[in-house]
């Protein structure tokens, strides 16, 4: 194997494809998932600007299926660099299908790192798309499919530097950037278990793993988890620190908090004991130079009712800061008080607020309500007020005693968060009919923002468990003090029934307020939108309708798309994303909202766009593109495509 990588890596440089690593400013690659450790997703590259955007062309395309699919007799060969993953003959389900991705590319010292959804990690030279290494992961492992991180290995050449991937089974593998080869120091040759007895709760057969990647802080790399929604208890979603060469446990953050620790008080009861849920699903943010990460926290199980868990539950729903280096708890804000509506906390992007004269370092968060708060990231205390505002408490679930108010913030939501009758979709006769039906056939009725689940009929709740905001979160423009995120006007229905164990859960499967086969929702357009925040005064400073609706006549189609991905900003003035299921590319102008380029793709980029210097100078934006579209096609690509101007 060691042979066979070596001539594929001689050959590429012989022709150009490879350079030597050498010292780069990171900065002008995309290092870690957000590009930074503050995930504001803000590339200083100013080549690309509203100007020339127009002029972008397709500079490469990389397919991640590996060939080896079309081949049913191939036996794939030991796992390692280059490898196919020692897993036998290929099976039949797998020849001839597409996988679809929400990863965000990352790239380093000329190298592209994409976690690839056929349980593979690959490198690419980034500025000619050719593959340099291949490592498939041993014993069927999926690897997480939001991304892989990166450790700079503490050199200037990019020697020793290490990608760190987690994977669906609760993995952590540590690999040579520069060969794909494991490191043997890290765990036990390269791979770590981190399944360990503690955050199993003692239920050791519970879901354990990861859909995001880990972010290394200073040395430390910290976790999130994926665990289950149902039943409630099982592992733990605590947040851990590992150290970055050996793979030990530094410290672990009790999610839910155990007797002494803060927040116990708001468990009643013992149902605390073995509370699954309460985890980081979405991506961590940190302040390295103030040894502070912060974990956005989602709901508890069972995210749709909480009789069995009186109280505010946290640190569900809440953005929790801690020390990197040991774990120790710093502060909190919840966004949801004792979440039955599974509206999580998926955003937060480090931003900086220049207000009443004074430049405070903040954060933003949101739930998948939209409702943005701005906090010091240094106290946690709200930069513009937020007050505890009455909702809804009727219900009749017996047991369930809903939050009597939930936090408002004086800066205005960014999507649609009620519903009444008047406002169902006119688009055209026949969807106006479908959706009355659709209503009237499910027990919907009218709903304000927080209004609880019942047995009797069913709230339109907006948003619906995509969002509003979802895990693809926002980006932020520091020169401009623009906060740019995308969001979903989409709701569900979501009766509740007994269960024979005496809990409570959904009556029917979950059911989107929208057309399956049209995938238009059931109220009036705009359907997904694209909004550019002030963070100086917290007021919308743009808000446009993202994605357009192939199938309504012309003159209609301008009503957004429901989307999933995010945005990523660059110094030139420019948004670029994707998330659209219109399988749509595009640019806007990040002080107008205006759109500025459109590129059809072959398929959805529910992922985050990147942007990157390449070793020719030219300025690089690529993006994963492997999703269906808004008539529900299958996924027919699998492709990591990469566009440039036009060389000079």
């Amino acid at each position: 194997m060691k042979k066979t990588t070596t001539r594929i890596m001689t050959a590429l440089m012989a022709m150009g494809f490879l350079g030597p690593l050498q010292a780069a400013d990171l900065s002008q690659e995309w290092p870690t998932n957000g590009h930074d450790q503050g995930d504001m997703r803000y590339s200083p590259l100013t080549q690309i600007t509203p100007a020339t955007v127009g002029q972008l062309q397709q500079a490469w395309v990389f397919h991640m299926r590996p060939a080896y699919l079309d081949n049913p007799a191939a036996n794939r060969a030991p796992a390692g660099r280059g490898g196919r993953g020692g897993r036998g003959p290929v099976a039949p389900g797998e020849r001839g299908y597409y996988l679809s991705s929400e990863m965000t590319p990352i790239v380093a010292h000329g190298l592209m790192f994409l976690a690839t959804p056929y349980r593979r990690v690959t490198a690419v030279d980034a500025t000619t798309g050719q593959q340099v290494w291949a490592y498939d992961t041993p014993n069927n492992e999926g690897v997480a499919g939001r991304g892989v991180e990166y450790w700079p290995g503490g050199t200037a050449s990019g020697k020793g530097d290490r990608v760190i991937v987690a994977t669906t089974s609760g993995k952590l593998i540590e690999l040579d950037a520069a060969t794909g080869e494991p490191v043997k120091s890290f765990g036990v040759a390269g791979i770590l278990e981190t399944k360990t007895s503690d955050v199993m709760n003692g239920l050791p057969n519970s879901a354990y793993g990861y859909s995001s990647p880990p972010l290394v802080v200073n040395n430390v790399i910290v976790t999130g988890s994926r665990v289950q929604e149902l039943p409630q208890l099982g592992a733990a979603g605590d947040i851990r620190g590992w150290d970055v060469r050996s793979g030990k446990l530094l410290w672990t953050f009790h999610s839910v908090p155990r007797p002494g620790e803060t927040g116990h008080e708001t468990w009643g009861g013992d149902s605390w004991k073995q509370r699954s849920g309460v985890n980081v699903w979405t991506i961590l943010t940190a302040d390295p130079k103030r040894d502070i990460v912060y974990a956005p926290f989602g709901a508890p199980s069972f995210d749709r009712w909480g009789g069995d868990r009186p109280g505010d539950n946290l640190f569900s729903d809440a953005i929790v800061a801690i020390k990197a280096s040991t774990g120790k708890y710093l502060w909190h804000f919840q966004a949801t008080h004792h979440d039955i509506w599974d509206v999580d906390m998926p955003v937060a992007t480090l931003v900086d607020v220049k207000k009443d004269g004074k430049s405070i370092p903040g954060i933003a968060v949101m739930s998948k309500t939209t409702i943005l708060f701005l906090l010091d990231r240094v106290t946690g205390k709200p930069i513009f007020d937020v007050r505890e505002v009455p909702v809804p408490t009727a219900t009749d679930i017996p047991d369930e005693k809903p939050s009597p108010t939930q936090p408002m913030s004086v800066t205005p939501p960014l999507a649609k968060l009620d519903w009444d009758p008047s406002d169902v979709a006119s688009v055209t006769p026949e969807h106006r009919a479908y959706c009355e039906k659709f209503i009237a056939d499910n027990k919907g009725v009218a709903s304000k923002p927080f209004t609880p689940l019942r047995l009797d009929s069913a709230p339109v709740s907006f948003p619906g468990s995509l969002g509003g905001a979802d895990w693809g979160g926002g980006s932020f423009d520091p020169k401009n003090g623009i906060f740019v995120i995308n969001t979903n006007n989409l709701a569900h229905f979501s009766q509740q029934e007994k269960k024979p164990d005496g809990s409570y859960g959904m009556l029917h499967s979950y059911q989107y307020f929208w057309n399956p086969q049209t995938r238009m929702p059931c109220q009036n357009p705009p359907w997904g939108q694209l909004t550019g925040v002030d963070v100086n005064t917290g007021q919308i400073k743009w808000q446009v309708p993202l994605g357009i609706s192939d199938n309504l006549p012309a003159g209609q189609q301008n009503t957004g798309r429901v989307n999933l991905g995010n945005p990523m900003l660059t110094a030139g003035g420019l948004v670029f994303i994707g998330a659209t299921d219109d399988r749509r590319f595009r640019a806007f102008d990040t002080k107008t909202g205006k759109e500025l380029w459109t590129q059809e793709i072959p398929g959805t980029a529910s992922t985050g766009p990147v942007s990157y210097r390449g070793r020719d100078g030219r300025q690089y934006v690529a993006v994963v593109a492997t999703g269906g579209n808004n008539a529900g096609a299958p996924i027919l690509s699998d492709q990591v495509i990469a566009y440039a101007l036009p060389k000079k």
